[in-house]
């Protein structure tokens, strides 16, 4: 059994079907890239899988567990990790700061707030392991505000990472890095994998080859195909119902 494990999950917003019927099997440790057109239901399926939406019918069971409603922070507990389309930072803070702030949340001690967080090597020396792993050690003491946005979302990461997660869902990580900032990511993306099982909704292309184990094509909230890169890239299904069957996929 995979970590993650998704069974004829619907959900219907009136009458359209955002979640058709979706099953679906995330593997310990690898990267599974979730890829379709604008609209297709990927957002919606990752907001059901950490808990922010629930579904009509159907299950999900995480590390053997049914979480199909089971609340979100329960969910956070129990090892599941997002990030988001926009970044979401605390910009007036430096890098340090904001990944000791998502440190001290995961140790359960957010009351100390009015504690200086610079002077708590409990909070520093995890934080500065975590600044470390996504690229950002020579950022450490820089405010936020004064980062580009490539490097927010590396912050956002190293943010993600602190509570020590068995599943990351990132949704879109590369939505509006510059073309070298992208490399970075990708460079990050793929140092972390193996080390953590990753969902990723991408709609960069070069990146999901690159880097994904599987990939799942999803079309109006049904999961229409799963396979290796080589195998979607060379699919007559995929071609049709999420390139129009005009073009081949490209690297």
């Amino acid at each position: 059994m995979g970590l993650l494990l998704i069974q004829n999950l619907v959900k219907r917003f009136g009458g359209l079907c955002a979640t058709d019927d979706f099953n679906l099997d995330i593997e310990e440790g690898e990267v599974h890239a979730l890829i379709g057109p604008n609209g297709a239901g990927k957002t919606t399926l990752i907001n059901q899988l950490t808990g922010i939406l629930m579904p009509d019918s159907g299950r999900v069971e995480f590390d053997g567990q049914d979480v199909t409603y089971m609340p979100a922070y329960k969910r956070a507990l129990a090892g599941m990790a997002r990030s988001y389309q926009i970044t979401a930072v605390f910009t007036e803070l430096t890098v340090l700061e904001n990944v000791g702030l998502a440190v001290q949340a995961t140790q359960g001690h957010s009351f100390r707030f009015w504690r200086p967080l610079l002077q708590d090597p409990s909070l520093v020396g995890p934080a500065s392991a975590l600044i470390g792993q996504v690229g950002l050690h020579d950022f450490a003491n820089t405010c936020v505000s004064e980062l580009a946005h490539g490097a927010r979302r590396q912050l956002e990461l190293a943010m993600t990472l602190a509570s020590s997660p068995k599943l990351l869902l990132l949704d879109e990580p590369m939505a509006g890095v510059s073309k070298h900032d992208s490399y970075e990511m990708l460079a990050l993306l793929s140092r972390l994998k193996g080390r953590y099982t990753m969902v990723l909704i991408e709609h960069d292309m070069d990146v999901v080859f690159a880097l994904a184990d599987r990939i799942t094509v999803v079309v109006s909230g049904h999961a229409i195909e799963t396979g290796t890169p080589d195998q979607i890239r060379s699919s007559e299904a995929v071609r049709a119902a999420y390139l129009g069957g005009e073009e081949e996929f490209t690297l």
